[in-house]
């Protein structure tokens, strides 16, 4: 009898192991990997480096790469075109006054003026000349003269070739000039900017003298000379330095005020 139920233990026994063998799940033997410690030449490699390196090697537990990037604003390139100028800014604040400047050069010597004393008689004369030929090389050219006859009070300036009047009045006017042969004269006799008369001679194989007068009525501050008209053919005057063959005169006859 005891070798009966002993034997029947042993198979309650191997039944029960069998079935908790199925029911649990079976574990696999954990593998263990091979770490290199080290060659002749090399250094010991430590547990924590082993460790990152066994867990670098797994999926799980990889480690992002890294990428640089640039920043292409921050480079500089080459240097572009000029764009459309701008709308003006708005008006700022007035600046701190600066330093005097250097003086100027002296000017040329004015005009004299008018006599102030009201008991004096008024007067005003002027003859002028030039001695150099003058050839037009504009539609329109200034005249002026280069020798002084008779100058009262200055009231003829030399450097513009201009009559000013200083004193209101009556004035008489004469241009005289000498044409040149196979060549057009043609001259305006001026009162401000507007022509008040013409000297005109045509072409011709003589020179002859030419001359032109006239009277104006002439207010404080108008002038009065000379000016040279182009057209299609060639315009000049003749003269010469030994002689004087281009005059300009003028004289108050009688002023507005006496």
């Amino acid at each position: 009898k005891m070798s009966a139920v002993f034997l029947l233990l042993l198979v309650s026994t191997a039944n029960v192991g069998a079935t908790l063998e199925k029911g649990l799940p079976r574990r696999e033997p954990r593998r263990l990997s091979c770490v290199r410690c080290c060659g002749p030449s090399e250094q010991p490699v430590s547990i924590i480096s082993s460790r990152y390196t066994r867990m670098s090697s797994d999926p799980a537990y990889s480690v992002p790469k890294v990428q640089p990037t640039i920043d292409i604003t921050i480079l500089k390139g080459e240097k572009g075109e000029m764009g459309e100028k701008g709308y003006p800014g708005a008006v700022g604040k007035e600046g701190e006054r600066g330093l005097r400047g250097f003086n100027g050069r002296k000017g040329q010597k004015g005009q004299p003026g008018p006599q102030g004393h009201s008991c004096k008689q008024l007067y005003a004369a002027f003859s002028v000349g030039r001695r150099k030929p003058l050839h037009s090389s504009d539609y329109f050219q200034h005249v002026t003269f280069d020798t002084e006859f008779v100058n009262l009070y200055k009231h003829f300036n030399m450097f513009s070739g201009k009559f000013f009047c200083y004193v209101a009045g009556i004035y008489y006017f004469s241009l005289n000039v000498h044409t040149w042969n196979f060549k057009e004269t043609y001259l305006h006799l001026m009162k401000n900017e507007k022509e008040v008369a013409i000297l005109y001679a045509q072409p011709s194989d003589r020179s002859i003298m030419q001359s032109q007068s006239l009277m104006l009525d002439l207010q404080e501050g108008e002038e009065v000379w000379v000016r040279m008209f182009k057209r299609e053919r060639e315009n000049a005057i003749y003269s010469e330095e030994s002689d004087v063959y281009i005059i300009f005169n003028g004289h108050l006859i009688k002023p507005a005020v006496e």
